[in-house]
């Protein structure tokens, strides 16, 4: 039986908690709390998050309660129908220390924010780009599993199959410290359905993911370090091609960073939100570079291909999808790509990964 103790209540900080949901009472109560929305706004979801926590908490100690009588009763009386409760009980408090665990996992900064998505296929061609569709796909899956909602924002198609990149937003219910546990390269091996001698093949594609940042957040993005064009969006052809240069790509020349928007058909629009991913970007690089900093990590990039892969997904000559950061191994592959990877990510997270000292952005 897994045991919930007063070292339990230590890891889930149940004093601090109380004491921090009066301190956000007394806030909320005084004179001109309403002043500044966004202030209010902030308090509000940390008191929301808090009596979360001590609500589970509560019926934690409530469901563990249970239990024990129910094994006091066994013992005393011996009658072994009782088992079959006993389990329900423990299964029960197994479940919501589970869920109040990865929870505490959750608590970042950013964890809360909308998860900015960038799939780029590696080297390769059609067979890294057809891998990233994959994976897109695999996300879109995900989405669909668990409640968020997936917002395209912009697909370059690949010359033959597949797509060379895409980018999406992710909302819900901490969507960035879900997905955060998904960059990386991810690496795919199978017998290419493109190789008409059935030989088998390794292709890699990167995820990138970054926090949706508020206007609350300064990052300071001068014009003079943008290059700004624009082009037609992709599509189809046709009656429904887009014959008005509504797409826009920004170029930040110090970092690199390129972002294309054209999934709008307004121009003002596709800009904005280029800008709104570029600023979550530069964010999300300089928050990496500190902790690559702090704990002297690599200093270099890594390649999309062999050697820096956080997990790979074998199809051929066997089937498993392999997680090399926390060891975690799945044999249905289907299910995987499906978008069934809710577990990767709790290993993940479990594992410490949501302190930023596992894999890494590629």
């Amino acid at each position: 039986m897994r045991r919930v103790s007063r070292r339990s209540g230590a890891i889930f900080e149940v004093d601090a908690r109380e004491s921090r949901l009066k301190e956000l009472e007394a806030v909320v109560a005084r004179d001109g709390f309403w002043d500044s929305p966004e202030n209010a706004e902030g308090v509000l979801r940390e008191r929301k998050a808090i009596e979360t926590l001590l609500s589970r908490w509560s019926a934690l100690a409530s469901s563990l309660a249970d239990l024990r009588a129910y094994l006091d009763l066994a013992e005393e009386s011996g009658d072994e129908a009782l088992d079959q409760e006993i389990g329900q009980h423990l299964a029960r408090v197994t479940e919501t220390l589970d869920t109040m665990e990865l929870e505490r996992m959750l608590s970042g900064e950013n964890d809360a924010r909308n998860a900015i998505v960038t799939i780029h296929a590696g080297a390769g061609g059609t067979e890294s780009q057809d891998w990233a569709e994959m994976l897109l796909r695999m996300y879109s899956r995900f989405a669909d599993r668990n409640g968020f909602l997936m917002e395209l924002v912009e697909r370059q198609e690949g010359e033959e199959a597949g797509i060379k990149n895409a980018t999406f937003v992710l909302s819900g219910d901490h969507p960035y410290g879900y997905l955060k546990a998904e960059s990386g390269v991810h690496r795919l091996v199978r017998i290419s359905p493109f190789d008409a001698n059935k030989r088998r093949h390794t292709s890699f594609a990167s995820v990138f993911v970054s926090p949706e940042i508020d206007d609350d957040v300064q990052i300071l993005v001068n014009e003079s370090d943008l290059k700004i064009d624009t082009l037609r969006s992709g599509g189809a052809g046709g009656q429904h091609v887009n014959k008005v240069e509504s797409a826009v790509r920004i170029t930040h020349l110090p970092s690199g960073i390129v972002v294309l928007c054209q999934q709008e058909r307004s121009q003002h629009k596709n800009k904005a939100m280029a800008m709104k991913i570029l600023r979550s970007k530069l964010y999300e690089l300089e928050m990496r570079q500190r902790a690559e900093k702090a704990m002297e990590a690599h200093k270099s990039k890594k390649d999309i291909a062999w050697g820096s892969q956080i997990r790979s997904y074998v199809l051929a000559p066997y089937r498993m999808v392999k997680d090399h950061r926390t060891g975690h191994e799945a044999g249905n592959v289907d299910a995987v790509l499906d978008g069934d990877i809710m577990e990767f990510v709790r290993k993940y997270l479990l594992a410490g990964g949501a302190d930023g000292e596992m894999g890494g952005a590629a």
